[in-house]
């Protein structure tokens, strides 16, 4: 089975699926690695390795680690073209939708197909969306784009019904590493209605009670990383996990 049909029955059987995301530059990789066993005792779905920025020379030996020490599906969330390993399971293949520079709408993307094409690497199309979240994160300036406003739920629309049409498998609702505010509900649930692919949502969201307002909001995907950097307690993964599966008890 496909990393991304393992996470799609992971949402039909748990409601929802719960991604971990581990950035290189702030996890060396023995942390990394005590991290990813924590994630699969705590019933986490999926790890993310990616960042805005790569300091590090570790990725792959990271992601290989990572790959040895548990059975978790490794997806590279990635800042950029250098970030491609194949010892990864699948690959985010991301086109910032929401904005307008189009070298992230698809000048990355043509520098690394090649090279994702060569390693095998499973890819999952995502449109990327910035959601304003109160604060200029790493990613949108690095990216030069401005996030699309969190009032303005019908543009956000307008932006996930046109990766819809496009052919892209999911949206990836993005406040950002770091951000004051997480994605607003609002937002999740107009999309929901109007969107069939699905959502994945992170940015800002620092306690489980609000991961699950985004599920039962209509997020199919919930990332938190963050918050999981500076709490990493096997007994605080499982609080976020089970309430992100909490609705398919209901």
């Amino acid at each position: 089975m496909k990393v991304f049909e393992q996470l799609l029955h992971a949402k039909k059987e748990r409601g929802a699926a719960y991604l971990v995301l581990i950035d290189p530059d702030k996890q060396s990789v023995e942390d990394a690695v005590k991290l990813a066993k924590m994630c699969e005792k705590a019933g986490v779905d999926a790890l993310l390795v990616g960042g805005s920025l790569l300091f590090a020379h570790i990725f792959g030996e990271l992601i290989k680690a990572i790959k040895a020490a548990c059975d978790l599906p490794v997806i590279i969330f990635p800042g950029g073209a250098r970030q491609i390993s194949p010892y990864a399971d699948a690959i985010l293949f991301l086109s910032l939708i929401s904005g307008r520079n189009p070298h992230h709408l698809i000048g990355e993307q043509v520098i690394s197909a090649p090279i994702i094409k060569s390693m095998k690497l499973e890819t999952i199309s995502t449109g990327y969306m910035f959601i304003e979240a109160g604060n200029v994160t790493s990613a949108q300036f690095l990216s030069d784009s401005r996030p699309i406003p969190r009032k303005k739920t019908d543009i956000a629309l307008a932006h996930a019904l046109a990766a819809e049409y496009l052919g892209m498998r999911c949206i990836y609702l993005e406040a950002g590493s770091g951000a004051k505010l997480s994605v607003p509900e609002e937002m999740i649930g107009l999309l929901y209605q109007h969107v069939t692919i699905p959502m994945i949502v992170g940015g800002g969201i620092r306690t489980p009670e609000e991961a699950l307002r985004k599920v039962e909001a209509g997020a199919s995907f919930v990332v938190t990383g963050n918050v999981v950097e500076k709490n990493p307690e096997l007994g605080f993964l499982k609080a976020f996990a089970d309430a992100i599966h909490e609705k398919k008890k209901r």
